[in-house]
């Protein structure tokens, strides 16, 4: 399929591939070309269908803070790792 540019660099997409994949799109940049990767209208809902009842019942607000905090865990687990070797003299 081609798809050409209108003279403000816009992109019109056909109704069978906006209905097909939606209206929003992330755009990838490649060296060599680019990609559109179709956004769900609902991302959380698309993420907890793909992960099952493994989110079931939490708000955005809470995952977002289990995220935090295992992040946080993941540092410092990190870092004593790292201290570990440093003090090892492994490199």
């Amino acid at each position: 399929m081609l798809v050409e540019t209108d003279s403000h660099g816009r992109l019109y997409l056909s109704s069978e591939l906006r209905q097909k994949y939606g209206e929003k799109f992330h755009v990838v940049e490649y060296e060599d070309r680019l990609e559109l990767i179709p956004i769900d209208e609902d991302p959380l809902q698309a993420v907890r269908e793909a992960a099952g009842d493994a989110f079931e019942g939490m708000s955005a607000e809470e995952l977002r803070e289990e995220a935090q905090e295992q992040a946080k865990e993941d540092a410092r687990a990190g870092f004593k790792r790292g201290a570990r070797v440093t003090e090892d003299g492994d490199e």
